[in-house]
């Protein structure tokens, strides 16, 4: 993004571009216990977006309620400038075009590359028989689209490496035409090499013009691949900021509360 903030901070409204998602005062109680509090925040076609925050923080609520898997109590969620009820996580991938990739990827080991790929939506010949020979060469096109490093679309997922089995995770959703990609902590366990190819799979896939948000405490991971950072502390957003116009001690400041946040101004 190429916005100019003076003062660092990115307010609702602060680009010309029309979001392709956006919440709005998005609150969640469980009991007495205020997950989230009067969450806004915005996504823009083909960026890369961190959301970060200690344990508790709320990221992981405010997934799970972008994934249709918990209900908000408040607040609205727009797609491309509508409002849509995410009730399910059916609707947050018809409705909205998200697709969350979790830590455990949903893959199935024991099949190959391209059955994971297009996993209940394989080609078939007579409407009876799965193509074998189209459903590979569609698993090639996807994997090529993101520059995955793999041996062969035939080759079983669970002898593949875990930055490889992220970008199988991946590809199933791109082949399914999601257009918003949440990533859950997509480098956690994994070595230097395999982060490397799998910050060059995210960067590809905004080169496609998708949008994703990643939720990680790796901010060397988050500085290497994001354009903003948006800050979550006790259920509240306290910041946002342009990777460009932040380092990462500021970010680290206002995860643990050593520098205040801008709700708290």
């Amino acid at each position: 993004m190429t916005d100019v903030v003076t003062n660092k901070r990115i307010e609702a409204g602060a680009t010309d571009r029309q979001p392709i998602l956006e919440a709005k005062g998005i609150s969640k109680a469980f009991g007495h216990v205020q997950a989230l509090d009067n969450i806004d925040f915005e996504l823009y076609p083909a960026e890369v977006v961190a959301l970060v925050g200690d344990n508790g923080a709320g990221k992981s609520t405010l997934v799970k309620i972008l994934s249709g898997i918990y209900r908000k109590d408040s607040g609205q969620i727009y797609f491309e400038g509508q409002p849509v009820e995410l009730r399910g996580p059916k609707d947050a991938e018809r409705l909205a075009g998200i697709s969350t990739v979790y830590q455990d990827l949903a893959l199935v080991g024991v099949r190959d590359v391209a059955s994971n790929i297009f996993l209940n939506m394989e080609p078939t010949r007579l409407g009876i028989f799965i193509d074998f020979k189209k459903l590979y060469a569609e698993a090639r096109r996807v994997i090529e689209v993101l520059r995955i490093d793999l041996p062969s679309v035939k080759v079983n997922v669970n002898e593949l490496s875990g930055g490889q089995r992220q970008g199988v995770a991946i590809s199933r959703a791109l082949a399914r035409g999601r257009r918003i990609f949440i990533l859950d902590e997509p480098t956690a366990a994994l070595g230097v090499e395999q982060q490397h190819k799998v910050n060059d799979l995210i960067l590809n896939l905004k080169a496609e013009g998708k949008t994703i948000l990643v939720i990680s405490h790796n901010l060397e991971h988050v500085f290497t691949v994001a354009d903003r950072l948006i800050v979550m502390r006790r259920g509240k957003r306290v910041g946002t900021r342009l990777k460009s116009q932040t380092t990462k001690e500021e970010i680290v400041g206002l995860i643990t509360a050593a520098i205040k946040g801008d709700v708290e101004n």
